[in-house]
This record gives C-alpha cells, structure tokens and sequence, in this order.
C-alpha cells in the first residue's frame, strides 16, 4: 500500500499538468456547449413566442375587419329597409290623397 501511495506522481509532474490542463478544457468546452444550447433554446423560444403572437395579432385584425364588414352590410340593409318602408308609406299616402 505505501508503494502505491509513493508510486504517486508528484503534484507537479509536468504529465499530470498536462492531463489537468486537458480535464479543465474538456470541462470549459463542456460548459460553452452547455451555454449555446441553452442560448439556442431561449432564441428559438422567443421566436415561437413572437410567430403566435403574430398570428394573435392577424386573427385580431381578421376579426376587426369582419365586424367593419358586417356593420357596413346592416347599415346597407337598414337603408334598403328604410327606403323600402319609405316608398309604401308614400304609395299610401298617394292612394290616399286620390
């Protein structure tokens, strides 16, 4: 067991830097990648985010655009009704006065 622990290679042996050096760098690679995935995920989040909130805007400037429609088909179809009852109430008053 004392050979073992003497078999050690000193805490600065040059090949022990080196396989330090290289952990440390596999483990900051590691880390980066970390850091772009999780920067990729939050830019495709904020890119879903804004596409429905796009489409919530289109739908809203549909449904604005379908009420406009609409009224102005009532408006057109209360003026059609009102000259419609306006020309009986004047054929009866003419049928009258004869």
């Amino acid at each position: 067991m004392l050979a073992r622990f003497r078999a050690r290679p000193a805490p600065d042996d040059p090949a022990l830097l080196v396989r330090q050096a290289a952990r440390r760098a596999v483990v900051q690679a590691r880390e980066v990648r970390s850091t772009e995935r999780e920067a990729a995920r939050l830019a495709a989040q904020a890119a879903r985010e804004a596409e429905v909130l796009a489409a919530e805007a289109d739908a809203a400037t549909e449904r604005v655009r379908q009420a406009a429609e609409k009224a102005d088909r009532q408006a057109a179809l209360a003026a059609e009704q009102k000259a419609a009852r306006d020309a009986r109430f004047a054929a009866r008053k003419a049928r009258a006065r004869r």
